[in-house]
């Protein structure tokens, strides 16, 4: 069966009409369908295929998640933030070009603001709401004035294509479409073959950074799963691909040490999360004292965890601040001196703060009661069907009960899940949250009191007027200094706090073959994540870096 399918595959991959023997061509997988349906348009968030953003329509700047937030220019040269903050000025770059040969100048910009305006269904972003307004200071400067100050303005900004105002205002429907032939601004604009099968997406005939392209064409095969992506990566058909990949070691690597690498980058954090407002009175009492939560935390195994239930991909998490790897950028180093103990498992140092605490067996069935006496049982909820948090949550039951506190394990429908902890209606869960380019927008997302009841992400309901405060200011100061010391201080808070019990960070999946290729992104060179999900403009950076291998 295995084999079968391994030259299905290959068939898919190479079994193509071959371009001419000059191009160098780059086979990606970057998303997984059971059919190609050609449709570029830059605004689609589910019919547009994944090569559409960045390699088509390129952005005005790709922002570094791996080293702080660091800008790469690409259409923008540069960007000045007003001293009230109040409004940002991009300055484009000198004869930009469409890849139709017309010029790609501030008209195309204001023209992409006005337009998603003009049609809100395009601004999957939410920015318009932001925007007083966009104007043109002259053929290369655009000015976008904002309604609140917001020094983070320039992330948002830039996660919207910039489209060609001579094709678009011509499109009745945006909404619908499909772009079929697009003409953009990236280094691989050229759509050269397109089949349900397999298509090729080549050289921007006039784009800008054209000396710093080694690659003609990118092919994409059609595969609809990861057991297909795996069948080609092992086989080699593959250069770069996004997918998860079981027993990685021996599926893929071990088919050609050499040449078959994978880098998996922190992503979303996982944590353990308890109800600060749970209707269980005794449980509440327990939950909203710090040391039972860092108690709590010193009995998670981490590392069994990640083993066992993430198979060894994603990355332990022990900061109690919550950044971890991901932000290490942007990480107060007190943290871990003042607070890092309670990150860490330590089963007996966990059992030992509990009992200093007065958290013992006052009725002699076993288990841990709270000091005034009342019982303590806890139900940690995870939806049904998650394998892998059910595996991570009966890891972890095994140390907590161990160490006598009383636990048991509830898998509701994940509708039922979602809205008991948007009422914070539960004890105990495991909750991800999305990786973001800097530390405020995960924090604003899991602490901000205005969300509490409409989002899961804040399912603890843990309120400190301090941290928004903080992350208020934050967002309101210019310089990167004054912006780092409320940063380090709302780390502080939270890492004292502890309002949630990080456990790891998924992993950004990233398999890439360099027999072919050389300039990948690695843990000694991480110069840009590499991942090349639709979710990443750094991806762009990692397509400019690749060279292929002398013959």
């Amino acid at each position: 069966m295995r084999t079968t399918l391994i030259a299905a595959v290959s068939a898919a991959v190479l079994g193509i009409a071959a371009p001419a023997a000059a191009q160098t061509v780059l086979t990606v997988s970057a998303e997984q369908t059971t059919t190609w349906v050609r449709n570029f348009n830059p605004f689609g968030q589910t019919s547009a295929r994944f090569t559409t953003l960045d390699f088509i329509y390129e952005p005005l700047v790709v922002f570094n998640r791996l080293k702080g937030n660091e800008p790469h220019f690409r259409l923008a040269e540069s960007f000045e933030l007003a001293d009230d903050l109040k409004s940002i000025t991009f300055k484009l770059r000198d004869g930009l070009k469409w890849s139709d040969g017309e010029p790609l100048t501030a008209d195309d910009v204001v023209f992409t603001y006005d337009y998603i305006k003009k049609f809100p269904a395009l601004d999957f972003i939410s920015i318009s709401a932001q925007l007083a307004s966009v104007e043109k200071v002259d053929d290369t400067t655009v000015r976008f004035n904002l309604n609140e100050p917001n020094s983070l303005i320039a992330n948002t900004i830039v996660s919207m294509p910039i489209v060609p105002a001579h094709i678009w205002s011509k499109i009745d429907d945006p909404v619908t479409f499909a772009n079929e032939n697009p003409v953009g601004s990236g280094p691989l604009t050229e759509i050269t073959r397109f089949t349900p099968q397999v298509y090729e997406q080549c050289r921007n005939p006039n784009y800008w950074d054209a000396t710093n392209l080694a690659i003609d064409c990118m092919r994409l095969p059609q595969l609809a799963d990861n057991p297909q992506v795996l069948a080609a990566l092992a086989e080699g058909s593959l250069d770069w691909a996004t997918s998860f990949i079981p027993d990685i070691d021996n599926t893929f690597v071990a088919k050609d040490p050499e040449h078959h690498k994978y880098w998996f980058t922190p992503s979303s954090l996982v944590s353990f999360q308890l109800s600060m407002t749970t209707p269980d009175e005794n449980n509440r009492k327990a939950f909203n004292d710090v040391n039972f939560r860092r108690a709590l935390s010193m009995l998670i195994d981490r590392q069994t965890i990640v083993d066992i239930a993430g198979y060894g991909y994603p990355l332990v998490n022990e900061d109690p601040s919550g950044l971890g790897e991901l932000y290490k950028a942007f990480a107060n180093p007190e943290v871990a001196t003042q607070f890092g103990q309670y990150g860490k498992f330590d089963k007996d140092a966990g059992i030992a703060l509990l009992d200093s605490s007065g958290y013992v067996d006052a009725n002699g069935d076993g288990f841990r009661d709270n000091p005034d006496g009342t019982p303590i049982a806890i139900d940690i909820e995870v939806p049904n069907g998650w394998t892998d948090w059910i595996d991570a949550v009966q890891i972890s039951m095994e140390t907590l009960q161990e160490a006598g506190i009383n636990v048991k394990m509830s898998t509701p429908e994940a509708a039922v899940w979602t809205q008991d902890l948007i009422d914070g209606k539960y004890s105990m869960t495991l909750n991800a949250l999305a990786a973001a380019a800097n530390p405020y927008f995960p924090y604003i997302r899991s602490f901000n009191p205005g969300d509490f009841g409409k989002s899961r992400f804040t399912a603890p309901h843990w309120d400190n007027a301090e941290v928004m405060d903080l992350l208020g200011k934050y967002t309101q100061v210019k310089d990167p200094a004054e912006q780092k010391a409320l940063m380090d201080k709302a780390q502080m808070i939270v890492a004292e706090a502890l309002p949630l019990i990080p456990v790891y960070n998924s992993p950004s999946f990233y398999e890439y073959n360099t027999k072919r290729f050389t300039g990948w992104a690695d843990a000694e060179n991480p110069f840009i994540s590499p991942v090349v999900s639709n979710a990443n403009p750094g991806r762009l950076i990692q397509l400019l870096a690749l060279r292929p291998v002398s013959q």
